[in-house]
């Protein structure tokens, strides 16, 4: 089984609050791969909104994004993707 990391700096200006939240734990529950976020010794499941909210990360703070499944690289692909672009929120 596959498990795959990597590391986002989070942009957008208010950092993971309730709506990008929301948008992240969208994507992760789109695929089956188990993935948490990481931030110091804070580990969150990114399927659960309560647990990504509660790592109260703020703008310019650097995540671990970690999969561990079948389809753990496109589960990473994807939540980048969405990183880099701020949440959508500069549309």
């Amino acid at each position: 089984m596959a498990v795959l990391e990597t590391t986002l700096k989070i942009t957008n200006k208010v950092g993971l609050h309730a709506r990008p939240a929301r948008l992240l734990v969208q994507t992760a529950a789109s695929f089956r791969a188990h993935i948490s976020l990481q931030v110091g010794e804070k580990v969150a499941n990114a399927k659960s909104i309560l647990a990504v909210l509660k790592l109260g990360v703020p703008q310019g703070t650097e995540i671990l994004v970690r999969a561990e499944g079948d389809d753990a690289e496109p589960a990473l692909v994807a939540i980048a993707a969405l990183a880099r672009r701020n949440f959508d929120e500069d549309a």
